[in-house]
């Protein structure tokens, strides 16, 4: 993808997708295809109610959002997507994630080496039941969030990035992507063809800004994980934040939407995958994609975290 690739996208909100009706938030490129800047991840509802959960699901497509993001190692979600959703729209990009696995107890471990990122890869295109899986992210375990490679799961860049991309020239990926990296470790990967990029970030934690800049300049998708915040202990969410709750009450409109908004506003590639298995707040986070926040409000947001 390149910069001028995302130049020709809209952003404007109720814009039209190629399975027609409108796409919350406007449009973007991923892996080369037109999708909603709002979409949405499955994590949340490996835990949920069953029935629930494809009701959400059906209700986030039938709304315009045709981007999942979703991972085999996040439980049954895959699962849940196939049953919601097959046979797939047309114009539906389904997301997945590697690098991680469960072991026979149920707990999330590394599985970063070449040979672990091909098994992963295969089993998402069983439960999904597609043939080819739109894009796939590497999430890299060199740093926090979340578990860390150690020993034989210390594995080169290049050796990962050689494995997908031989997946995608056998038409088993659209499009790579990675997840949890650095600046450098991106500028790096750039000649193998990067699809997107999902590192922590949101209006309250922009440490990742160093990365959300070579997107910039690279025109990669960019698709931030918890952006409301508050996933671990002692982070802070986005919408207990009382510049942000003042701002909503302004605006008229909820915190998390502001948040949202105001990621929407910082890049035209962004897009944002916000999970939930709640029908009403699945309506909020995609009524995001109209909110247009006032410059002062956004002047207000800006200075609510160092840009670092």
């Amino acid at each position: 993808m390149t910069t001028a690739d995302q130049s020709t996208d809209s952003t404007a909100p109720g814009a039209p997708v190629p399975g027609g009706g409108t796409a919350p938030g406007g449009t973007a490129t991923l892996a080369g295809r037109i999708v909603a800047r709002i979409g949405f991840g499955a994590m949340q509802l490996e835990h949920a109610d069953r029935d629930a959960a494809l009701a959400v699901l059906r209700q986030a497509v039938g709304a315009g959002v045709n981007h999942l993001d979703t991972a085999q190692f996040y439980g049954g979600c895959n699962a849940l997507i196939r049953a919601a959703l097959a046979p797939y729209p047309d114009d539906l990009v389904l997301a997945s994630k590697v690098g991680a696995d469960r072991d026979a107890d149920g707990r999330l471990v590394p599985a970063q080496r070449p040979e672990q990122l091909r098994a992963q890869v295969e089993a998402n295109l069983a439960a999904l039941g597609v043939e080819q899986v739109g894009v796939v992210n590497l999430r890299r375990l060199d740093a926090a969030p979340g578990i860390i490679a150690e020993g034989d799961q210390l594995v080169d860049l290049d050796d990962q990035l050689a494995e997908l991309v031989a997946l995608r020239d056998a038409g088993k990926i659209g499009g790579v992507g990675l997840s949890n990296v650095s600046a450098d470790q991106l500028e790096h990967a750039v000649p193998a063809g990067i699809a997107c990029v999902q590192n922590l970030y949101s209006v309250l934690d922009r440490t990742a800004e160093p990365v959300l800049d070579r997107c910039r300049e690279h025109g990669i998708a960019w698709a931030p994980f918890f952006p409301l915040g508050g996933a671990f202990p002692g982070r802070p969410k986005v919408t207990d934040t009382p510049t942000v709750v003042a701002i909503a009450a302004e605006v008229g409109v909820t915190p998390a939407q502001v948040g949202l908004a105001w990621l929407l506003s910082h890049y035209d590639g962004m897009l944002l995958i916000p999970g939930t298995s709640n029908p009403a707040h699945l309506a909020a986070n995609i009524a995001a994609g109209d909110v247009r926040l006032p410059a002062a409000s956004i002047a207000a947001l800006d200075r609510l975290a160092p840009s670092n």
